[in-house]
């Protein structure tokens, strides 16, 4: 039976939308090679492993998959968040991969994929945390300091579903990376990160209970692959994820990095 819809430990849902009939065979890309970007910075869909130091997660076993099926060579690069979606629009990359959330002004740029993931946004603070416990304490919190990258979807939940709408706020402290809000965290330079509850469930399982997650979802996202305006490679990739997704390897991919694995096991 087709997935369609899986909660993940109570935190966040995975939605896939009906797709059209789906095709008797896949494409066939003919062994071209295909340059896959990501950032390695949001587990469990894509992180750089503590034990082995190799790249991994749910992202590049799908892709991995995606692959063999459409017959093309895979070539992961890395880049930052910053880069990711104008290196692609410009050609630079074929595909980009990073729990990219779909939004209409990103459109503009970069065509997606039909979408893979549906998740919500969550509060993420230090197991000891006591000040609050929802948006709206953290709001009368004034001294209470939120870290987030400019421009991503924990930024704008951050100033839109928490704070009061001012995206200079200076209750938000911009940083580079997803993994230096949640370091900042954990030293008590910030007191809350915004995450999905996919990669917050990560950072929470490997904190030892130094991490948790509080409050209600603040927000929901699709997420989906990026590509240059016009790649010929958007059809052949929504014709497998509705491939995978109809014989159990999305559910099967699901119960591998949102249920059975821990980061740092």
């Amino acid at each position: 039976m087709p997935l369609r819809r899986i909660f993940l430990t109570g935190l966040a849902a995975l939605v896939f939308t009906p797709l059209a009939a789906m095709a008797a065979s896949l494409p066939d890309l003919g062994g071209r090679t295909v340059t896959v970007v990501t950032e390695n910075a949001y587990p469990p869909l894509q992180f750089i492993d503590p034990k082995s130091g190799k790249a991994i997660g749910w992202e590049y076993d799908a892709m991995n998959d995606i692959a063999k099926r459409l017959n093309f060579k895979v070539e992961y690069q890395n880049t930052s968040w910053d880069a990711m979606i104008q290196a692609v629009s410009d050609g630079q990359y074929d595909i980009g991969m990073t729990g990219i959330t779909i939004k209409d002004e990103r459109k503009e740029k970069v065509d997606f994929s039909d979408p893979y993931m549906r998740s919500q946004q969550f509060m993420l603070v230090r197991g000891d945390e006591s000040r609050f416990t929802d948006a709206k304490s953290f709001a009368a919190l004034e001294s209470g300091l939120i870290g987030a990258q400019a421009g991503t979807t924990p930024f704008y939940t951050a100033v839109y579903e928490v704070l009061d709408g001012n995206e200079q706020n200076p209750r938000i402290k911009l940083m580079e990376t997803f993994g230096a809000t949640v370091q900042a965290l954990k030293t008590g330079d910030v007191d809350l990160v915004l995450t999905d509850g996919t990669a917050g469930k990560g950072y929470v399982d490997a904190s030892n209970g130094g991490l948790k997650l509080i409050g209600e979802p603040l927000g929901s996202e699709d997420f989906g692959f990026i590509f240059a305006k016009g790649s010929d490679l958007v059809a052949p990739i929504n014709a497998v994820i509705a491939a995978m997704q109809a014989d159990g390897t999305l559910d099967a991919l699901n119960k591998t990095w949102f249920l059975d694995y821990k980061m740092g096991q």
